[in-house]
């Protein structure tokens, strides 16, 4: 058996331990990154962020088609399967797989193709898929393995008609009808998807709202453009059995309901991919969904074994893990660092949402005078020349000094449009206040624009 030394190994090739990794190289460490399947790219390049995203797209361009008056004089509206459109988003992950392989090559990063172990606190062994073995000894380790759903052991995933929010992208046919079991992030994400394609959708909520941490008035947005495109959202679920047969899947809830739908998929928790690390050998534990504590500054219970990313829980964001990664090893490289806190929110249904800071409620309860500026997309020029007039931008503000405290966009590219809310929030003074919008000269006709509109809507509730 081969035994490498390295200065720093990093074990999962998503997002965090990409960035750990090429830091760790471009600071003059040898560097070591494994990865149990085939291509590099994580969850994210394969299961989770790009694909979902990619055939979130198709689904929003043949929506656009389809509702386009213009369009109906070339031909009415289409009809396309769901693995059609699914085998066109496959450019981009190959694309994603092309790219960040050449990044560990010209970073002359040694990848492994393996399952790694602990064989004890700096030694780990990767078995590949021929059985053989290779030690990797390093002074230190990050642990970036990532997340995978979480699966009941009473529903049978093995049954063709049942998905969880990976095996939904080998879907084969296009379901008319769906259960989505769990109103989450993801769950709402292809409720938006599939009744994009024209699939009838049963949304199963186990809490009263849909995605209440967000604005109030935005999860309300979001319940009625789900509703309004075929979605019946059911809060207040909780599931009794879900059992599949040749023809489809029947849903007994504990409420007393039952559904019957073509097909099942599960959106309801994930599950840190600790189970095989060999933890025990090094006397870590993970908590009861598989994550790994950490401290301030990314490291674990053994000051040289450091976890970034899904593994570690709390915000379980692609844009987080690559922070995490990237200020794991500036510690552990002995330079400035920070711990990842404040992360926006980019939720990609139809239409997204996004947002950063506190929202009305938080406020609210911390006794904070704030005020509110609005602007709806369906007034600036740019949404009516592309038609996608839903939506709306929503600034809070400190009544007294204007410093802005959150943003809250809902609509078409939300998750690019609260970037410039964020740069200036975080701006230090007089430079994060409300004045910075009605003072600046927008381009015409941008989204962007609609900052001085709600900024000057904001200010007239105020003087």
């Amino acid at each position: 058996m081969a035994v490498h030394n390295y200065d720093v190994v990093v074990i999962g090739t998503g997002p965090a331990g990409e960035s750990a990794a090429i830091n760790a190289a471009k600071h003059g460490k040898r560097v070591a990154i494994i990865e149990k399947q085939a291509q590099v790219g994580g969850n994210c390049t394969h299961w989770g962020t790009i694909p979902s995203k990619a055939l979130r797209h198709q689904v929003k361009q043949i929506m656009a088609f389809n509702t386009n008056r213009m369009f109906r004089d070339i031909g009415e509206p289409r009809w396309f399967s769901f693995p059609k459109v699914m085998e066109r988003s496959r450019g981009t992950i190959d694309k994603q797989v092309e790219m960040r392989t050449t990044f560990y090559a010209r970073n002359r990063i040694d990848l492994f193709h393996g399952v790694a172990r602990f064989k004890d606190e700096n030694t780990l062994l990767v078995r590949d898929r021929q059985e053989g073995m290779e030690e990797l000894v390093a002074k230190k380790i990050v642990i970036s393995t990532g997340s995978r759903p979480y699966r009941p052991a009473d529903i049978n995933f093995r049954h063709p008609r049942i998905y969880c929010s990976d095996t939904i992208l080998s879907l084969n046919h296009t379901p008319r009808t769906l259960v989505i079991f769990g109103a989450g992030v993801i769950g709402c994400e292809y409720a938006s998807i599939f009744s994009g394609l024209g699939v009838k959708v049963d949304l199963i909520n186990n809490r009263d709202s849909l995605l209440s941490f967000l604005d109030g008035e935005i999860s309300d947005a979001l319940s009625y453009h789900l509703r309004k495109h075929g979605v019946l959202v059911r809060h207040n679920e909780e599931y009794d059995s879900v059992e599949g047969d040749e023809s489809g899947v029947v849903v007994r809830l504990k409420s007393g309901k039952k559904i019957r739908a073509d097909a099942f998929l599960w959106a309801n928790g994930r599950t840190g991919n600790t189970d095989s690390l060999g933890l025990e050998n090094i006397g870590l534990t993970a908590n009861g969904r598989g994550q790994l504590s950490v401290d301030e500054h990314y490291r674990t219970e053994i000051a040289h074994i450091y976890a970034a990313g899904d593994v570690i829980g709390w915000p379980s964001l692609a844009s987080a893990a690559y922070d995490q990664g990237l200020n794991s090893c500036n510690e552990l490289l002995d330079k400035e660092f920070r711990f990842v806190s404040d992360v926006p929110t980019g939720i990609y249904t139809i239409p997204e949402i996004s947002s950063f800071g506190p929202n009305e409620r938080e406020l609210t309860e911390a006794k904070v005078p704030y005020e509110v500026g609005k602007a709806f997309f369906k007034d600036t020029a740019r949404a009516q020349i592309t038609g996608d007039t839903v939506g709306m931008l929503k600034i809070l503000f400190h009544q007294d000094t204007l410093e802005i405290l959150g943003i809250h966009c809902f609509g078409d590219q939300a998750s690019e449009i609260l970037h410039i809310g964020q740069a200036i929030m975080q701006q230090k003074g007089d430079a994060n206040t409300l004045k910075y919008f009605v003072n600046t000269t927008f381009n015409y006709p941008t989204m962007a624009e609609a900052y001085r509109v709600a900024a000057q809507n904001g200010l007239n509730r105020v003087f």
